[in-house]
């Protein structure tokens, strides 16, 4: 359970870590099921429903490169276990109240020597809804360093603006960077277990991962069972499916959130890390491993 010092923190920074959420048997099946991902990766050479992979990179048969396991709770039963595990389900009842709907999973994988950057934006940016009670964990596989490329967020920056993610009239999935402080941004860094929190509206980004060692983050989003989203929901059923805890609801919640929505998108292109492929000019420093 949280204390009453990190709800506040997190109300004010928008984002926070919490120490051992994940226990040590638990990060262990989470790095071995992740893994075998990674080796099973080896075998395609162009992105499928499950793998996303970083093809600029030289992914290859003998080197793979993987960047994102696509909802992985629907690929692993540990995956699942872990997005309904009770402990965090606790801990995010404190933060957005006690019905709670699933709202996605993805496991992001850096590879050492340069993995693959995410440029700053906002996940509101990409879905936004009828309230904010909607907020991102990513669970430490691997510890989160300064090295291999952390989360780094914006203190405050969900209280602002809806930041456009545009460029030339085109959905990019970034920031301008004139809309970013470097120097105030505050690094996540974890442990194998902890968990950062990261408000829907909160500018974050990470660098690529120069350390030799892989970075594997398994996020997962949760929103209030009120928070509907603008651009539509689908199947009522469906939609009904994703409560994890709590009562569901047909009774949006509006909370005045500023919007923008994240259209025109750029053609065949799928995650973030394809659509961000269309910003003119990274956010960061392109470093070349030694």
């Amino acid at each position: 359970m949280l204390t009453q010092d990190q709800i506040d923190t997190y109300n004010r920074d928008g984002y926070i870590a919490v120490r051992g959420v994940y226990t040590p048997a638990e990060v262990r099946e989470l790095q071995e099921v992740t893994e075998e991902f990674v080796q099973k990766s080896a075998e395609v050479s162009e992105h499928t429903e499950v793998f996303d992979i970083d093809i600029k990179a030289g992914h290859s048969a003998d080197n793979p490169k993987l960047r994102r396991i696509k909802n992985p709770h629907l690929q692993h039963d540990a995956y699942n276990r872990a997005m309904r595990n009770p402990k965090l389900l606790d801990i995010i009842e404190q933060l957005i109240g006690s019905d709670i709907r699933h709202h996605h999973t993805k496991l992001n994988n850096k590879a050492p020597g340069g993995g693959a950057q995410v440029e700053w934006h906002t996940d509101w940016g990409f879905y936004p809804a009828t309230n904010d009670d909607i907020l991102e964990i990513g669970v430490a596989i691997d510890p989160m360093t300064v090295e291999n490329g952390c989360l780094m967020v914006m203190p405050g920056s969900h209280k602002g603006p809806a930041y456009d993610h545009h460029e030339d009239g085109v959905f990019v999935g970034a920031v301008q960077m004139s809309d970013v402080d470097m120097e105030s941004a505050g690094q996540i860094l974890l442990e194998e277990g902890d968990i950062s929190i990261h408000h829907v509206r909160a500018l974050h980004g990470s660098e690529p991962n120069m350390s030799a060692n892989a970075r594997r983050l398994l996020l997962m989003g949760y929103s209030a069972a009120d928070a509907f989203p603008i651009g539509g929901y689908g199947d009522w059923e469906t939609w009904q499916s994703y409560m994890l805890r709590g009562t569901g609801t047909n009774v949006p919640r509006f909370n005045g959130a500023p919007v923008r929505i994240a259209e025109p998108k750029p053609a065949d292109k799928g995650s973030i890390f394809e659509i961000q492929e269309e910003l003119s000019k990274t956010h960061f420093e392109e470093v070349k491993p030694t």
